[in-house]
């Protein structure tokens, strides 16, 4: 079932004035327009993130509770959910911005879709193969012969395994691919496959929690891909430029304070995700830091990279040949 958490915050001085209308009848629900000529004065946009709260969106949280989007004349207002096709909920208007992957967004613009990356917020391809410490998969060549477990044929965790089968110079036919669903720490522990595609920061930490040693290879290490960012329709970027650069801008600041102070985003973040485990999360962002800040600038999008992931892509015949790549991408915002 999709899961919408919309929260806001609301300026000191409309305190009294909300709990005068709620006495009165009135309804008021976070990240709606209020009455205020301060709120009226904020541009509405929002955000499709995807999946349900959690603690990856941490630098969306702290730009939000920290006021930096509302400093920006933004009064944004963020959806999660599983959504099959992210970036074509946006195209039909559910949203302004998505946060989805530079492959997702190829392979949509592939379908004539008109929209770009305008800032990518993970520097890293969050995904690994992940195998036991002791297995005798010790390189990508030996895959060879193996079963590997995977959520099914879509979504970054197959793109992750069809780079790393690239790389070796192995392809599907090479190894046995079975489809788990999202059990690869089951899976993995019961010995049902010999290894399993999972993301960086989530099912290495929960097998190293239950005392399961694993070795992983991170996908950025062999093919680098351009992970997930923020992406808005062309329309979007060349008629609302200043929104746009806005909204890119007070995001980058709740990434800096994010990396800058990891604990202060976890109790943050608690106001969003219902039910947070703070142990957990904090085991969790430690290990997504370095993923969000690469080697690069913030929000930085590397031209040498998405060259790699678009030649990576249509060697796959996932995407046809892009004549000119740069439409796909822009670091307009993330400088400006």
């Amino acid at each position: 079932m999709s899961i919408r958490h919309r929260l806001s915050l609301l300026l000191p001085n409309l305190v009294l004035l909300l709990v005068f209308l709620a006495a009165c009848g009135q309804q008021t629900s976070a990240g709606n327009t209020t009455t205020s000529s301060s709120a009226a004065n904020l541009k509405s946009v929002s955000i499709g993130l995807g999946y349900i709260p959690d603690i990856q969106f941490a630098p969306f949280y702290v730009a939000q509770s920290k006021g930096y989007y509302k400093a920006a004349g933004l009064d944004v207002t963020f959806h999660h959910g599983i959504v099959p096709d992210l970036i074509g909920s946006m195209v039909a208007g559910k949203n302004d911005f998505v946060f989805a992957g530079g492959d997702e967004l190829l392979e949509a613009r592939d379908k004539g879709v008109q929209a770009l990356d305008v800032g990518t917020i993970f520097q890293k391809y969050p995904v690994s193969l992940v195998v036991s410490q002791d297995s005798p998969i010790k390189a990508l060549a030996d895959l060879k012969g193996h079963t590997v477990g995977v959520p099914g044929a879509y979504g970054s965790t197959y793109t992750g395994l069809l780079a790393l089968l690239y790389k070796a110079g192995l392809s599907l036919s090479d190894i046995k691919v079975q489809t788990i669903g999202f059990t690869q720490v089951a899976a993995l522990i019961g010995h049902h496959v010999d290894a399993v595609m999972g993301y960086s920061n989530n099912e290495p930490l929960q097998l190293s929690k239950r005392g399961f040693p694993v070795r992983t290879f991170n996908v950025s290490d062999y093919q680098p891909l351009i992970s997930n960012g923020i992406v808005t329709t062309e329309t979007t970027y060349h008629n609302q430029q200043k929104v746009v650069d806005s909204f890119v801008q007070a995001t980058l600041k709740g990434l800096k304070d994010v990396i800058a102070n990891p604990a202060d985003a976890v109790t943050i973040s608690k106001a969003y995700v219902p039910g947070l485990d703070v142990a957990q999360a904090q085991i969790v962002l430690q290990a997504t830091i370095p993923l969000l800040q690469g080697s690069g600038s913030l929000g930085l999008n590397d031209s040498a990279v998405w060259d790699s992931m678009a030649k990576f892509l249509v060697a796959q015949k996932m995407i046809h040949p892009i004549s000119d790549l740069s439409q796909a991408f822009t670091n307009q915002a993330v400088s400006a």
